[in-house]
């Protein structure tokens, strides 16, 4: 009886998605819209939101030697930028949180110096790939890459469309002001399909 009860213990355990624990450097912080979102009619989250989900960025988290805590990302208002994740925490008061962590996790040194790498570049507002310009989950699929050069995270057509199939009007007035067709298809990442990949497992975690 007590065999069964530990082979028990141990098949629940492997099959729990999700493990408790603090940020480790290399986890991923996807953000998603909260009670607030409301008042970001019109804006790019809201736009994300209708066309890909509810997940509107991501982050990497790093913990350096003194135990603070940054994140490494792409947003149009730093572009590419370290900073600290408190800072992320307030800008974002009414988001919603989830941290993801690769099941393999031995490369993620590799993988957060790949991001570093490409801070101070641009905010990629035409989500077009190779372009000097990354968005943020673009950061996150250039940076975390084999030695070999093969990316962990793939690509997908890009979406901007509604659920009705209509362009969003965010997306309509931005790529119109860039002069250019909206990038409908071009392959591309969103956090939403990121945050969904089956090299991750979710962290349950106090931020």
């Amino acid at each position: 009886m007590r065999r069964a009860f530990v082979i028990l213990l141990m098949l629940c355990s492997a099959a729990c998605s999700f493990v408790s624990e603090s940020l480790q450097t290399g986890d991923l912080l996807f953000v998603g819209e909260g009670a607030g979102s409301a008042s970001n009619s019109g804006s790019m989250s809201e736009a994300i939101v209708s066309a890909t989900g509810s997940i509107t960025h991501v982050a990497i988290i790093e913990v350096d030697g003194s135990g603070t805590t940054w994140v490494i990302d792409a947003t149009p208002k730093r572009g590419v930028a370290r900073y600290p994740l408190t800072s992320l925490l307030k800008e974002n008061p009414d988001a919603s949180f989830t941290v993801k962590r690769l099941r393999d996790t031995s490369g993620v040194s590799r993988f957060v110096e790949n991001a570093k790498a490409f801070i101070g570049r641009p905010y990629d507002l035409t989500f077009l790939p190779d372009n000097d310009a990354m968005y943020c989950s673009e950061l996150i699929r250039e940076s975390f890459r084999l030695p070999d050069g093969t990316c962990l995270f793939e690509e997908a057509p890009m979406n901007f469309l509604a659920p009705d199939g209509t362009v969003p009007p965010y997306w309509e007035q931005l790529f119109e002001d860039l002069g250019m067709e909206v990038p409908q298809g071009v392959p591309g990442t969103n956090p939403q399909q990121m945050s969904q990949s089956p090299l991750l497992v979710e962290v349950e975690t106090e931020l």
